[in-house]
């Protein structure tokens, strides 16, 4: 399983300064909706420029034109790039053409999905690779749970990342539906020791690993 890190509702400084502290346990990056927002696509060639080894996730979370804000985030320095459910047919096989282009890929954000007909009809656009989205306003109701998981059941060929208040303590609730990435992100970014934090849930995520690996 991949550790993404979510930063968002951060300055610049506050953006670099995490990953310095937390780039040993950290597999993906991703720069927020808020962070783009705010620093446009500046702030991702700069982290692109300081962790050129790293995978970058452009949280764009594109609903039209999508062929165009693609371009941008690949030429910007990312590797993915994400793309709403709910936005055309066409404007996620433009995003999946540009990706090609670019040797990148495009993740769909499932946030606001409840019907599996989507999803299904997403996977045969090409997508291979899905966001199942707790949102931050949904966590006001409530937490995460397995039952999210239930969407992408049964459907092949996809990888699952998953967002939504995950933490060091929500982890075992999440684990055993064994997610592509898990997405961390005031679990680790408000966090008082952030480094440590980082290293726990990774810790976490690999000991899970070692001890189901003879059970698959």
């Amino acid at each position: 399983m991949k550790l993404q890190i979510a930063l968002d509702r951060l300055s610049y400084e506050e953006c670099l300064k995490i990953l310095e502290e937390t780039s040993d346990s950290i597999d993906w990056i991703e720069i927020g909706t808020g962070v783009i927002k705010e620093y446009g696509m500046s702030i991702v060639r700069d982290i692109r420029e300081n962790f050129p080894e790293t995978t970058i996730v452009a949280d764009m979370k594109t609903c039209d034109a999508g062929k165009y804000e693609a371009a941008q985030a690949y030429e910007a320095g990312a590797d993915i790039t994400t793309v709403m459910a709910f936005a055309s047919d066409q404007t996620i096989s433009d995003m999946l053409h540009v990706a090609l282009a670019y040797e990148g890929r495009v993740m769909v954000d499932l946030l606001g999905v409840s019907n599996k007909n989507r999803i299904r009809q997403i996977r045969e656009l090409g997508v291979d690779l899905v966001s199942l989205h707790f949102g931050k306003d949904m966590q006001k109701n409530g937490s995460i749970t397995g039952d999210i998981f239930e969407l992408v059941n049964e459907i092949q060929g996809l990888q699952v990342a998953v967002a939504g208040g995950i933490n060091l303590e929500s982890l075992p609730r999440i684990l055993p539906y064994n997610p592509h990435t898990l997405i961390v992100g005031g679990g680790i970014t408000k966090q008082a020791n952030r480094r440590h934090a980082a290293t726990q849930i990774k810790e976490a995520i690999q000991e899970y690993e070692r001890s189901h690996s003879n059970c698959r």
